[in-house]
């Protein structure tokens, strides 16, 4: 699917292959900084994993570095798969000896589960000369969430994400504005609130991880131990839910079709859905009193056991994203709302067809809200997987589709 989030991370260790496709079962070389070049040997050919729907933001620019650097990529190819699955594909190749694949694009729960099984490369700062001024150009948040890629990948689009609640205006005149009021509008509805997995949804996520802010709980970074408040209010909420989805996309078809009216959402999965038409453009969105925004983003990792020259090609395509004039194309439909990582890149920069479902299918108050409201990262990696496996026991048992 065009839009679907995930998470789990990264870990270090540089094991390189003497083929593009990685080293012969057994006897991987080892790849440091003095046996990289600057470019290719020849061109490569390079298998990139989406598996947090990052390409719709990035396939342009991806697409335009192939175009116009015959000398370092000969071809790409590009596929996608669920955050969830993903490790247990590189470690099988890394058992093998044969790294197939080259370069993945990953959400933070992605992420976090390559950095906790120590899967991909540490590209800082062993690599940090082909990054120059890299903190420095980042956006202060996205900064912050480069911070928990733990030096094993490189930040390529952010938005601040949510909490945020979209609804049906026609059948909700006045949407919550506080989780008691959620709570209580599910109860006199039952099954008609929703909001997907949080390891593998980007609004099921954020919702989670910003209710601890919102709520007062003593450490909103300690899901096990400082989430007293959050875990006794999912756990009463979901007396009222019918099932939590696996995604996002289900959620959003939910709101469209009238099985839902309530749904968590984020800025991206607010506009996109709405430019494809996948959801009517009339559905509205409200906000938590007090919210802090939950943070999110979009990492490149490069998997170990990579040959040097992929590992090259690799870098240079990363340093190639983080140009300015690219980033803009991080607008795209609205999908990461606003998109773009670094400094300094503007709408006024984007291709037309961004500036114009924007135009259309924006909302002028996300700018404010964006402004005026705290923005926290989301759980680094350990935290991050501990709070989903205790939600998958405590909260989503037996009830997720």
């Amino acid at each position: 699917m065009r839009w679907t989030r995930k998470l789990q991370l990264v870990v270090p260790a540089l094991l390189v292959a003497t083929t593009a496709c990685g080293a012969p079962a057994g006897a991987p070389a080892q790849n440091t900084v003095s046996n990289v070049p600057d470019k290719p040997s020849k061109p490569v050919e390079l298998n990139i994993l989406d598996v947090a729907g990052n390409l719709q933001l990035t396939e342009g620019m991806i697409d335009e570095f192939v175009k116009t650097h015959p000398d370092i990529v000969s071809k790409v190819n590009k596929t996608k798969a669920t955050a969830p699955d993903m490790p247990g594909k590189l470690k099988a190749e890394q058992n093998a000896g044969q790294s197939q694949t080259h370069l993945v694009l990953t959400g933070t729960d992605g992420l976090a589960a390559v950095v906790e099984q120590k899967l991909v490369l540490n590209l800082l700062p062993d690599y940090s000369a082909k990054f120059p001024s890299l903190e420095q150009n980042y956006l202060p948040a996205a900064a912050e969430m480069q911070k928990l890629a733990e030096n094993q990948g490189v930040t390529v689009t952010y938005y601040p994400a949510g909490p945020l609640l979209e609804y049906d205006p026609a059948k909700v005149p006045n949407p919550p504005t506080t989780p008691q009021e959620l709570l209580d509008w599910a109860k006199a509805n039952p099954k008609k609130f929703q909001y997907a997995k949080p390891a593998n949804s980007g609004p099921g996520r954020t919702f989670l991880m910003g209710l601890p802010y919102i709520l007062g709980d003593k450490d909103p970074k300690d899901p096990v131990n400082g989430w007293d408040k959050t875990w006794a209010y999912l756990k009463e909420l979901g007396q009222y839910v019918d099932y939590y989805p696996g995604g996002t996309t289900d959620t959003m078809k939910n709101l469209a079709n009238g099985t839902s009216t309530i749904v968590a959402s984020t800025t991206g999965w607010d506009i996109n859905p709405r430019v494809l038409g996948t959801v009517p453009e009339g559905m509205k969105i409200s906000t938590f009193k007090g919210f802090h925004w939950v943070t999110d983003a979009h990492y490149a990792v490069i998997p170990k056991g990579v040959s040097a020259d992929v590992l090259s090609a690799n870098l240079a395509l990363i340093k190639f994203m983080l140009e300015p004039k690219q980033q803009a194309k991080a607008f795209d439909r609205g999908y990461f709302y606003p998109g773009p990582a670094v400094k300094d890149v503007t709408l006024d920069m984007a291709p037309q067809e961004s500036k114009d479902a924007l135009a259309k299918f924006g909302r002028p108050e996300y700018d404010k809200l964006i402004e005026s409201n705290p923005k926290e990262t989301s759980l680094p990696a350990k935290q991050q997987v501990a709070a989903f496996q205790k939600w998958d026991r405590e909260v989503g048992s037996g009830k997720t589709k």
